[in-house]
């Protein structure tokens, strides 16, 4: 299976804001898996307040149609090829070289962490990081 990761943190910081992206991230993600791709999408809390946004914005960058569900907290993709494991919260320090990614999305419930350090240790993105995971 091929590993995807997608981060929105540059776009937030230097598109958006037009700021430097600080040393210090923290921010939600969520695991997403189709037949052929895992993908692992990270945000920023200042960019996408819930997990839910987190799904919006990859549904419309990747041209994947979708919608809210009734309460409005949980964007469900329509084509059913596609699947959320789930999600949480992580910081990121860049000098410290450390990733820690905890708790669990309300809408999409507690991310799988089977083989998830070493699926991340593997991304050029964190090569040299600690990656702990509680």
């Amino acid at each position: 299976m091929t590993i995807t990761f997608i981060d929105y943190t540059a776009l937030y910081y230097t598109q958006i804001v037009n700021t430097p992206v600080p040393a210090v991230v923290t921010g939600k993600f969520v695991q997403v898996r189709n037949v052929a791709t895992f993908y692992l999408l990270f945000s920023p809390r200042e960019f996408t307040k819930y997990h839910a946004n987190i799904i919006e914005r990859f549904c419309m960058d990747h041209g994947l149609e979708g919608n809210y569900d009734r309460e409005g907290t949980k964007f469900i993709i329509a084509d059913h090829a596609w699947q959320v494991l789930g999600g949480g919260k992580f910081e990121r320090d860049r000098e410290r070289k450390v990733l820690r990614l905890s708790d669990t999305s309300l809408a999409y419930g507690k991310f799988l962490k089977e083989g998830l350090r070493e699926t991340i240790c593997a991304l050029p993105e964190f090569a040299g990081f600690q990656v702990r995971i509680a």
